[in-house]
């Protein structure tokens, strides 16, 4: 039996999908770490140990930010791409892609099934998935806890366009005795004010669809729909978006 293996190794997150024909039998994440050399083979022993043994009978496509790390794949592919195709796929038709990434924030549009224009967010991770770790950390939760305070706050202004800068904005609210789920609130709507902006500066075509590993959050979605005045779109797959493209690239080159 052949099987089309996408790895999306990204910043802080490596994430996995295994097709056989239409049917999707294996996906799972695993924490970047340090080393994406060393998560790749991670990756390997996790897949043989699933029954999909790196060989012959496994097509591998790679991508994302640690993709060249993956020297057992056939190929590597943009993660413009893969996100773009993983995504189309999910939603089941053509639609403007917005993926919240550990690093990075990406606006993709789909047409006719393929992306056909980008655009990525300034190289700080104000406005990522890494900005709210390290506000949550700084409040003592980790990232559904933040969540969870925020939808009970009112957001305070968190204006910074630096991280280092917005964390000492987030200091000076708790010396100052602020709610901490006004804080939350503050630092969720924040995040959510930079992705609006990327997204008003790249023209939404059709529905918005949601991926990376915020797209869980209820609250942060329902923000996000808010912010452009338009429904947000998941899936329960939404964080594996750029492996199932990786996947099905895999699949249809093996195909042609």
């Amino acid at each position: 039996m052949k099987y089309f293996a996408g790895i999306d190794i990204g910043s802080t997150a490596s994430k996995v999908v295994v097709l056989s024909g239409t049917d999707m039998v294996d996906h799972f994440v695993l924490p970047t770490g340090w080393s994406s050399k060393e998560t790749a083979g991670e990756i390997a022993h996790r897949l043989e140990a699933g029954g999909h043994p790196v060989g012959e009978d496994m097509k591998v496509i790679a991508t994302g930010y640690g993709r060249v790390a993956v020297d057992y794949a056939a190929k590597t592919v943009t993660e413009i791409t893969c996100h773009g195709r993983g995504g189309r796929y999910l939603l089941g038709r053509d639609c403007t892609i917005v993926d919240i990434g550990g690093q990075d924030t990406k606006v993709i549009t789909v047409e006719n099934g393929m992306p056909t224009s980008f655009l990525m967010n300034d190289k700080c991770s104000a406005g990522t998935g890494k900005f709210l770790e390290i506000m949550a950390n700084r409040l003592g939760v980790d990232l559904p806890e933040l969540f969870t305070l925020a939808a009970a706050g009112t957001p305070l202004a968190i204006s910074s366009m630096c991280t280092v800068f917005a964390e000492s904005e987030v200091i000076s609210h708790i010396g100052a005795g602020e709610k901490r789920e006004d804080i939350a609130a503050g630092v969720v709507d924040s995040v959510v004010s930079k992705v609006a902006g990327l997204c008003a500066r790249h023209t939404l075509k059709g529905d918005v669809l949601l991926t990376g590993g915020l797209c869980d959050s209820a609250y942060l979605v329902e923000r996000l729909s808010q912010k452009l005045k338009q429904p947000v779109f998941t899936h329960p797959l939404g964080r594996y978006a750029g492996a199932l493209g990786a996947a099905l690239i895999a699949r249809g080159k093996a195909a042609g």
